[in-house]
């Protein structure tokens, strides 16, 4: 697949994507088989697990992906992935094991580390979190006890299960209370954050971050305020690390006693997670990891987190980002010219890789455009708005992104065909023509 600053990939996929459609043309041609499956009944028409990858394969590159919380990532990354490293067993850290044979291991962990440390400026990380909310988890136990209060983002507002929502174990755990935006801008309410400080003064932890905020998140003004009412304060960056990264968002690392993030969204690498923090909670924030949270590490999943580091470090990851956040303010931009009453993009645009859009004025919700779209091979997220009405089942809103279409290519003039695919689909209009048509053309530029 092409890459934003690898375009050398663009003939491949090209290639690939030539030979993907001519092979599901004959499969189309050829006549029904029922009376295989007849034969084999313990099949259960089931395809086989490398029939499935090929399908994965075919849809990925064939589909308009907008969902904000994916990524493609690069040949290197994967090709890392799937490495010799999947077979090792390695609880501990490098230089302390509990098995031997980790020499090669405490190599590529260091590397990580290193790697992570330069490219946040951090005093310390840790890369085994296998997800985001592990890590998250990993940050509680280091700074906090259970039955302390926390003070987060509302998860119907945007922010994460992991900030406690009831049925997560941060909730269970913790007693968390949650500030939200404003109802008239839609913004983080910065006088409920300041009322709900002072009006708890028990808080102990204070947690800012967020999965479907649109907006910059002023980190510097947030960590003093918890910091000046004697709160710890950390920042979950699992949507934000690859802006962060790239200095396109201000950095939490400078603010926060501990930064969380996962690591196959806007920083584009493999499932998992990573932490962050100063020297003082390390030793602990390193126990809280192992045996605290999780036992043995990925190692492959590792490894391709040092690719991914490696590559966010390049002077092309910067550009890439640039496009990420260009794109996405293209798109929220297209949505209000199309139609700013069926698509009324909240908070008017955003700073990041995300648009939030209120998609009621389509007389659907969010679950039933998540669906007519995919029908169509575009693929979004329905997604609470603040103040909803509608159940989570529904929703009134969708999540749309970025990094994936820009990794592929795409560019600021593409997003009003984008909205148009989207609103064409919405509208019943049968598209997926179109819309195969349009990533075969992202997939042939140089």
């Amino acid at each position: 697949m092409r890459r934003a600053g690898q375009a050398d990939q663009g003939t491949r996929t090209q290639a690939w994507l030539e030979a993907t459609l001519r092979e599901r043309d004959a499969e189309m041609r050829r006549p029904p088989q029922a009376e295989a499956h007849e034969e084999n009944p313990d099949r259960l028409n089931m395809k086989s697990i490398l029939e499935l990858v090929s399908a994965e394969q075919e849809r990925q590159t064939l589909s308009l992906n907008l969902i904000a919380s994916e990524n493609y990532v690069s040949d290197y990354v994967r090709k890392v992935l799937g490495t010799v490293f999947t077979n090792k067993y390695a609880e501990g850290y490098p230089g302390k094991r509990w098995y031997g044979g980790c020499e090669n291991t405490d190599l590529v962990e260091q590397h990580a580390i290193d790697l992570a440390k330069k490219l946040f400026n951090a005093d310390h990380a840790n890369v085994q979190p296998h997800s985001g909310t592990q890590a998250n988890l990993a940050a509680y136990l280091t700074l906090i006890e259970p039955g302390d209060k926390v003070l987060a983002f509302k998860l119907d507002h945007g922010g994460h299960l992991s900030h406690g929502a009831a049925f997560n174990a941060s909730g269970k755990f913790y007693k968390f209370i949650h500030y939200g935006v404003n109802r008239e801008t839609g913004r983080i309410d910065m006088d409920e954050y300041k009322r709900l400080l002072k009006e708890n003064p028990d808080i102990k932890l204070v947690v800012a971050g967020a999965s479907s905020y649109p907006r910059g998140i002023d980190f510097e003004t947030m960590g003093k305020l918890a910091h000046d009412q004697k709160a710890l304060f950390m920042a979950d960056i699992a949507h934000i690390s690859g802006l962060v990264a790239a200095g396109e968002h201000q950095s939490p690392v400078p603010h926060a006693d501990i930064v969380t993030m996962s690591t196959h969204k806007t920083i584009r690498g493999p499932r998992g997670g990573l932490a962050l923090c100063t020297d003082k909670w390390a030793k602990k924030l390193d126990r809280a990891v192992f045996p605290g949270a999780q036992g043995g590490p990925l190692v492959h999943v590792i490894a391709a987190k040092a690719a991914m580091l490696e590559e966010a470090l390049k002077p092309e990851f910067k550009t890439y980002i640039k496009r990420v956040i260009a794109n996405a303010k293209a798109l929220a931009k297209a949505f209000s010219e199309r139609d700013a009453k069926r698509y009324r993009v909240l908070t008017g645009g955003t700073d990041n890789h995300m648009v939030m859009v209120d998609i009621t004025g389509t007389g659907k919700n969010g679950k039933e455009v998540e669906d007519a779209l995919g029908v169509h091979s575009i693929y979004i997220n329905k997604n609470f708005i603040p103040f909803d009405p509608k159940p989570v089942t529904e929703t009134s809103g969708i999540r749309v992104g970025t990094p994936m279409i820009t990794t592929m290519g795409a560019v600021e003039a593409d997003m009003p065909r984008i909205v148009d695919m989207i609103d064409k689909a919405i509208r019943g209009e049968k598209i997926e023509g179109v819309v195969h048509a349009f990533m075969r053309e992202l997939a042939g530029r140089k």
